[in-house]
């Protein structure tokens, strides 16, 4: 039986209870047999850098899906050098066997908005199929505002439940939660409590190794970037 992967790329810095509602929406959506987190060692549209260490990155979203059957977290941006390009990471998934019509690509729709600016745009949509999940602030009609070129893509979520088929665009609305990781960032550097915004394996492990308590990064924070 033909297996279909979910990928939710992004800094993660750190992961919050929105990337998880984004991941359970689309794999709610597309029957989704699994949800792989790929936290970005390098990502490029992201200044400054990162608040934690890969390692803590990495070791967060862990913890934040270790009791969540179906999702596993993947270190191959983390090991590769140079930029981290969501079209190599696609690339290497197709190497390992996955064909591109069995991949879904999860982004927030306020991420969607910058999608003509990733490295190897338009090619890089036709990888994977890309599933664009409403977020508070921003539906999903407002991301595809963004690129009207690219509406022929667009297919419904059914069609793909029922068969294959070529790379396409999906949207889903759905109910995530108002939260980013700069907001919690601020949270943790003014020594407010950050519970309801992180699994609490996540704000434990936060909270032992002191992260994100000596300054605020700001930026504008979203699923995925690229470029």
């Amino acid at each position: 039986m033909t297996r279909r992967l979910g990928v939710l790329g992004g800094t993660f810095d750190p992961v919050h209870f929105g990337h998880l509602d984004a991941a359970e929406a689309a794999r709610s959506a597309l029957a989704l047999d699994e949800v792989l987190f790929v936290p970005s060692h390098d990502p490029p549209h992201r200044t400054p850098h990162p608040g934690a260490t890969a390692f803590h990155r990495f070791a967060l979203l862990a913890l934040a899906v270790n009791d969540r059957p179906g999702y596993r977290v993947s270190d191959v941006e983390m090991v590769r050098t140079g930029r981290s390009y969501t079209s190599d990471t696609l690339r290497g998934l197709h190497a390992a066997g996955w064909a591109p019509s069995d991949v879904f690509f999860i982004l927030g729709a306020d991420a969607w908005a910058e999608i003509a600016t990733w490295h190897e745009f338009p090619a890089v949509l036709d990888a994977a199929h890309f599933v664009v999940i409403a977020r508070p602030g921003t539906s999903t009609a407002d991301a595809v505002a963004h690129t009207p070129d690219l509406r022929r893509r667009v297919r419904p979520v059914a069609e793909q439940r029922e068969s294959g088929g070529p790379p396409a665009i999906f949207l889903v609305e759905a109910r995530t939660r108002s939260i980013s990781s700069t907001a919690i960032r601020e949270r943790l550097a003014a020594r407010q409590p950050v519970g309801d915004f992180v699994p609490s394996a996540v704000a434990r492990h936060i909270a032992a190794n002191h992260l994100y308590v000596e300054n605020t990064l700001h930026g504008h924070d979203q699923n995925h970037q690229d470029a």
